[in-house]
């Protein structure tokens, strides 16, 4: 399937880690954890963790930690297809088209539940025909945006003439929680809110790209290292230490069944400092500089993320002769997804 158009968008309001760290110091929660849990915040925030700005979409987030799971889901619903539907409209600005000539439109998240999902509020905000077809994939963690641009794949296997859009939304702010668990706390000092969305069509656009060779990887013995729970009626997001290794050893696991085909750039998801410290020596020679810059921009996003540095990559590189760009990213499940952008004609 051939890329016609990538656009992100992340909400306005913009804050530094020093700034997110003055936040828990003037809110209520922080007389809720222990002083040891203050100086892993202090530390995290104040210190260098490779992140220097995040984007929160939901208002007032220095009091996130106090709102009722009504409030938090609420939030969702409002700001998950605000997002979603601005980056969706940049792209189709980018790609030439209407909202009436989208056939397909896949969503991506895990940061909220609704039913309907995120596709119907975005197609009603569009405009989209009533018979184009909606899907939602939910659940897949930081990984998703991979998987669903292989379910787009598909879609355009069955469907030749069809023009499928995808996009990757997190509302991470409406899944903040904090508790005494450092993992927990890690969690609250990393996530931030964007999203990314991709037009695809059977046939090459202006881009030159087309998306291919994906691959999958699924970990169930360690799905409790990183995985959402529900507490209290809340996303409570479970981070366990040994993440970083754990994805390194999954991405190289991908990494060895790549083939034959040369690869120019490799585009990690940017789960987080530490993450991609521990991904370098699986990967090297190839720099992840762009997934770098993303996080530091703005902090983990989870699934839309990986697109993110997908286009951070593309303003100084494109595939061609010399190699592809191979995607990469990973999350709970535990799981790992990969696939190819090449050149339209490779």
């Amino acid at each position: 399937m051939y890329l016609h158009a990538l656009a992100t968008a992340v909400p306005s309001p913009t804050y530094t880690q020093p700034e997110c760290w003055e936040l828990v110091q003037h809110s209520a929660v922080r007389d809720r954890l222990t002083r040891r849990s203050r100086l892993i915040l202090r530390s995290i925030l104040t210190g260098d963790n490779g992140i220097a700005t995040r984007h929160f979409a939901v208002p007032d987030i220095g009091q996130v930690f106090d709102l009722s799971p009504d409030q938090l889901n609420a939030a969702f619903r409002r700001e998950g297809p605000r997002l979603a539907g601005a980056a969706l409209t940049l792209a189709l600005e980018k790609a030439g088209g209407r909202p009436a000539e989208i056939d397909a439109l896949l969503i991506c998240t895990c940061t909220g539940y609704l039913c309907p999902g995120l596709t119907s509020y975005v197609a009603e905000q569009l405009g989209l025909r009533s018979n184009a077809f909606l899907q939602d994939l939910v659940g897949l963690g930081c990984g998703a945006a991979i998987p669903t641009l292989r379910a787009a794949s598909h879609i355009l296997a069955a469907h030749p003439g069809a023009t499928v859009a995808c996009v990757a939304v997190e509302i991470c702010s409406a899944a903040f929680y904090l508790d005494d668990d450092p993992g927990v706390l890690i969690s609250a000092c990393l996530f931030s809110d964007g999203a990314a969305a991709t037009i695809w069509r059977s046939t090459p656009g202006q881009s030159g790209l087309r998306c291919f060779d994906f691959n999958t990887l699924h970990l169930p013995a360690e799905r409790d290292k990183l995985r959402f729970e529900a507490r209290d009626g809340k996303l409570r997001n479970l981070l366990h230490r040994s993440v970083p290794e754990l994805a390194a050893a999954a991405v190289g696991r991908l990494w060895a069944e790549r083939g034959a085909r040369p690869v120019a750039r490799v585009v990690a998801h940017p789960g987080g400092r530490d993450v991609l410290t521990a991904l370098a020596p699986a990967l090297a020679p190839h720099s992840l500089e762009a997934s770098t810059r993303v996080l530091r921009d703005c902090g983990n996003m989870s699934s839309p993320s990986v697109l993110f540095a997908l286009e951070e990559t593309l303003k100084t590189a494109t595939p061609g002769p010399d190699g592809d760009l191979w995607l990469v990213s990973f999350g709970a499940g535990f799981s790992a997804h990969s696939c190819r952008v090449g050149a339209a004609g490779g």
